[in-house]
């Protein structure tokens, strides 16, 4: 960018003018931090305005207004030079070629409602793992649109970790975790035939920003543990920055295998519609086979209501998540089961939980879950339960997942801190199966003993079902 024979902004070699020159219409571009991003982004843009002029018009999206903020302050630096003006109210710039570019903020998803009817030829989203969803990125692609022929395009930035960790790193980054290699999605059309549309994911790290030095590196060598680093340094979206569960690893995940009929089994389950649901099934060592301490919790099955994309639901109904478990639930011997405080809920007709039971003929029966997330009154949470059976003793967890069971293993190490209660998980990620794991942790209490040799298993009560049920009901969790 040129003016007056000054230079404002070049792209640099390698990836950054990789992105200002690839003509695949959806590219994902990052993945570590220091790479250069948001100029890239920017420069993208001013690129596009040159080629088009006043027909180039592009919306720049984050997800809060503080990060706005900065962005804004850096594309003063890049746009000034050249002649382009910017309004503080509106928050546009315009160029002298006659093209616009607009900052704009998601503070909530359905925020992107309102831009239904616009039409942009560039769309930019920075830091797109911000954003939990991915509902509404994919309602603002169908603004991109132009009656001039331009062609339209969507950029996004981000790094591993975040609310939206999941849904990007399966978006974009498990079809080719290398990057460089264009993904096609076939889409069918209304008068028959069909329409493509390709995206890409162009990795960038600190190593292919010139201006980013050692210094810079140090840094991030000090920003926390070693599996952050790792993941911010060199863009591994297989380490979960931020985790609230680093503790979550491959010790918890086994392979299938035949348990005793006789331990006691029970569900837990988290009510979803329009987001997934989970059922989870449990065994409880006795001790008895070697692999399990005594009073380890195993899931050995689990029944996931979702779509295919990460955090959506299937919609089933009551009755038909009820045939599912009942299918699902086999030979084996089920006790007592517990299901999200949510499902007894009676608005002006039976609960979710009721229905499950009238449908199955009791053969499904839930009990009110209980829904403790942090500690209270000196006594541990339920999160703090789940990390207590993840760390267990000796080296020797206190919780075990079948790797049959894919969705507890795909979103319990994603869960993100909550950024206003850093004791409890950012409940816009994918936690559907990780809360009715802490039901279950919860139906279970695991204390540890004063000997460390020793592990106790606490919770298990000797009562019949109907005094479990005239407890459940004294707690207001309703009828069945």
């Amino acid at each position: 960018m040129f003016e007056g024979g000054s230079v404002a902004w070049i792209p640099q070699p390698g990836p950054q003018l990789e992105l200002i020159s690839c003509p695949v219409f959806e590219v994902f571009y990052g993945g570590a931090r220091g790479g250069g991003k948001t100029d890239g982004v920017l420069g993208d843009f001013y690129n596009h305005q040159r080629l088009y002029g006043p027909h180039a018009i592009g919306l720049m999206i984050r997800r809060s207004l503080t990060q706005l903020t900065e962005t804004i302050e850096r594309s003063k630096q890049i746009y000034r030079p050249v002649g382009a003006t910017f309004s503080e109210q509106e928050k546009v710039w315009r160029f002298p070629s006659g093209a616009r570019l607009r900052f704009a903020y998601l503070e909530r998803d359905a925020d992107a409602d309102n831009y239904q009817g616009h039409s942009y030829t560039r769309i930019y989203v920075e830091e797109i793992g911000t954003f939990p969803s991915q509902v509404p990125i994919m309602k603002l692609m169908a603004t991109l649109r132009s009656g001039a022929g331009v062609p339209c395009a969507f950029r996004a930035t981000g790094n591993p970790g975040g609310p939206g960790h999941q849904w990007v790193k399966a978006r974009y980054i498990d079809p080719a975790p290398n990057g460089w290699q264009i993904i096609k999605s076939e889409f069918a059309l209304p008068s028959g035939g069909t329409v493509s549309r390709d995206r890409v994911y162009i990795p960038s790290r600190v190593t292919d920003n010139r201006y980013l030095g050692p210094e810079y590196i140090a840094n991030l060598h000090m920003s926390g543990s070693a599996e952050l680093v790792r993941a911010w340094l060199e863009g591994d979206w297989n380490v979960i920055a931020g985790a609230f569960f680093p503790e979550f690893g491959p010790i918890h995940v086994v392979r299938p295998q035949s348990l005793p009929a006789d331990w006691a089994r029970f569900r837990s389950g988290d009510w979803g519609s329009a987001r997934p649901f989970s059922i989870g099934w449990w065994a409880i060592s006795d001790g008895s086979l070697p692999d399990f301490p005594r009073g380890a919790l195993i899931r050995y099955k689990e029944f996931y209501g979702w779509n295919g994309n990460p955090n959506e639901g299937c919609k089933f109904t009551a009755e038909e998540v009820g045939s599912g478990i009942l299918e699902r639930d086999g030979a084996d011997k089920i006790g007592v089961s517990y299901l999200d405080p949510s499902a007894f809920a009676e608005d002006g007709g039976p609960s979710i939980a009721e229905r499950i039971a009238r449908h199955t003929k009791g053969k499904v029966l839930f009990m009110r879950a209980d829904n403790s997330r942090v500690p209270k009154q000196g006594a541990l949470g339920g999160w703090d339960q789940l990390r207590a059976r993840l760390k267990g003793e000796d080296g020797r967890p206190m919780i075990y997942f079948f790797d049959t069971c894919i969705h507890a293993i795909r979103t319990l190490p994603t869960l993100q801190h909550d950024e206003t209660r850093p004791e409890d998980v950012d409940t816009q990620g994918e936690d559907h199966a990780p809360d009715e794991i802490r039901y279950a942790c919860m139906s279970r209490p695991y204390v540890r003993q004063p000997d460390p040799k020793t592990q106790v298993f606490l919770g298990w009560e000797s009562r019949t079902i109907d005094q479990l049920w005239e407890s459940n009901k004294r707690a207001g969790s309703g009828r069945i």
